[in-house]
């Protein structure tokens, strides 16, 4: 059996749809199949079931597919502890169509650089989500 793509999915809310992701991952050359999905997961969550069995369904030498980097983790501590245990399993990561090269310099800084903006982006929705807690509602009379 060859190497295989296994694709991973991932949105915050119920509400939220994941048909996107899935187009992306199928373009992207994964099967319908060996596409794994978390709905209603936030990225910062390490326990999701859909991430578990996508890096269960990985082998040497197959490649794991996210459409993005934030899909996959939402800290840098989480990235970085996913991609090094892809590449000591000899997993490839492609993100968006862009294989992740551990061993070059610039593909690492590249890496952490997007791993730092998706941690970014989750502390600014979750100061944005206290702050709407926190503001009055305004009256409607």
């Amino acid at each position: 059996m060859g190497a295989l793509r296994v694709g991973y999915a991932r949105c915050s809310t119920d509400q939220q749809d994941l048909t996107a992701q899935r187009d992306a991952l199928l373009s992207l050359g994964v099967e319908s199949e060996r596409i794994y999905v978390d709905h209603g997961l936030t990225g910062t969550n390490r326990e999701r079931p859909g991430l578990r069995e996508a890096l269960a369904a990985c082998r040497a030498g197959d490649t794991l597919v996210v459409t993005k980097l934030d899909r996959l983790a939402r800290s840098l501590p989480d990235a970085r502890a996913i991609a090094d245990e892809l590449t000591a399993r000899h997993v490839s990561l492609s993100l968006g169509g862009s294989v992740y090269d551990p061993t070059d310099a610039v593909g690492r800084l590249l890496f952490n650089v997007l791993a730092v903006v998706a941690e970014f982006e989750s502390d600014l929705i979750r100061l944005r989500t206290v702050e709407g807690i926190r503001s009055p509602r305004p009256r409607v009379d």
